[in-house]
């Protein structure tokens, strides 16, 4: 019996974590490198759409600087990052050019995604090479990053690159084949759970008790980081990243690893997490014709069926739609500073570069970051 969810997803996030990149921290495993970057060419060239979340820059740093052990200083661990960023990119690059693929690298760290203009900014970044055919390599900003850099962290961050992108899976490599019943490396008994729902509270116990050599709590933050997909909708599959052809055997539904679902469709979530969770910060009052274009065809707001801007925000904020009787016909992430979009009111999208001297957007809030009232 395939899973469906799996087979049947269109937008990935691959995440491989440290210990697989640096085999345990002896430096890039390239072949397993290579290994990987042909999978995913193949998926590429299937019309799936792929972001890959990649840790090892530390570790390959620390084995380029020829330290023996893992410095406790911060400055250190930054200046390993830097170091070892420029080895992974170069590999990666080198390994895509065998199948004439075109690489992009993004660094990104978890106030990028927590700041709203920000956050769109870095969502139409994703968002244009993916439709560019161009795959993005991201990586924590662990150069400049000023928390404390663990291991782990990019469970995480793979899991936010999937809400910001609204993938359908988040596939998570990692040095053990799931998420067991118990600690697998201590009980032969241990059973591989196969599939679950992410919010499952009895999953704690489990992932607690694991003992991956990513680091201490390294299948803890994997159980935290499909829970945190699972907030826009986005399932799991934690697998084994030394198996043979996995990302292939994932995506043909095959049942490896452990699948940990969302218990709603991405855009259900998304449009969730838009109308509750978000401070309103101002008010567009639009014309009848842009409420009846919002309320029976469902398209993007533009400019000119705006009649008055209140409030003040900026970029990436939420604000409300009403009509010319202030009844709330929608709300969105505005994709204009509230004195620009005070002043590109009305105007057709083809003034905005005249009026502002640049077009930023198109829509001042595109249909995907809006939801109906």
């Amino acid at each position: 019996m395939t899973r469906a969810i799996t087979q049947d997803a269109q937008r990935l996030v691959v995440k491989i974590g440290s210990a697989l990149l640096t085999n345990n921290g002896a430096g890039l495993d390239r072949d397993a490198i290579d290994g990987w970057v042909e999978q995913i060419a193949q998926l590429l060239a299937q019309g799936k759409e792929i972001v890959l979340v990649s840790s090892g820059s530390i570790a390959e740093g620390i084995v380029r600087l020829g330290w023996k052990t893992r410095p406790g200083s911060i400055h250190e661990l930054q200046a390993a990052a830097a170091v070892g960023q420029m080895g992974l990119i170069q590999t990666y690059e080198s390994s895509f050019q065998r199948f004439d693929r075109l690489t992009a690298q993004i660094l990104l760290d978890h106030d990028d995604l927590a700041n709203r203009q920000r956050y769109l900014n870095a969502r139409s970044a994703l968002q244009t090479l993916i439709q560019l055919n161009v795959l993005p390599i991201v990586n924590e900003n662990d150069t400049v990053v000023t928390d404390e850099i663990r291991f782990g962290d990019n469970d995480s961050l793979a899991a936010l690159v999937a809400n910001l992108i609204d993938a359908d899976l988040l596939v998570i490599l990692t040095d053990k084949d799931g998420l067991y019943s118990a600690n697998p490396d201590l009980d032969s008994s241990a059973q591989l759970i196969s599939e679950a729902m992410a919010d499952d509270s009895s999953l704690d116990a489990l992932a607690g008790g694991s003992n991956s050599s990513l680091g201490r709590g390294g299948m803890v933050t994997k159980l935290q980081a499909a829970r945190l997909a699972a907030r826009s909708g986005c399932n799991t599959v934690i697998v084994g990243g030394r198996n043979s052809e996995i990302l292939t055997a994932v995506t043909q539904g095959q049942q490896v690893g452990t699948l940990l679902t969302a218990s709603q469709q991405p855009l259900a979530a998304r449009k969730q997490w838009l109308a509750g969770q978000l401070q309103v910060k101002g008010q567009l009052v639009l014309d009848a014709g842009a409420v009846k274009v919002l309320q029976q065809q469902g398209r993007s707001l533009l400019a000119v069926g705006v009649t008055q801007v209140k409030g003040q925000f900026t970029r990436g904020e939420l604000v409300s739609c009403v009509d010319t009787g202030g009844r709330e016909i929608a709300r969105g992430l505005v994709n204009y500073h509230s004195d620009e979009a005070d002043r590109i009111k009305g105007q057709g999208t083809e003034r905005i570069a005249e009026i502002l001297g640049y077009r930023e957007d198109d829509e001042l809030i595109h249909r995907d970051n809006m939801v109906i009232s």
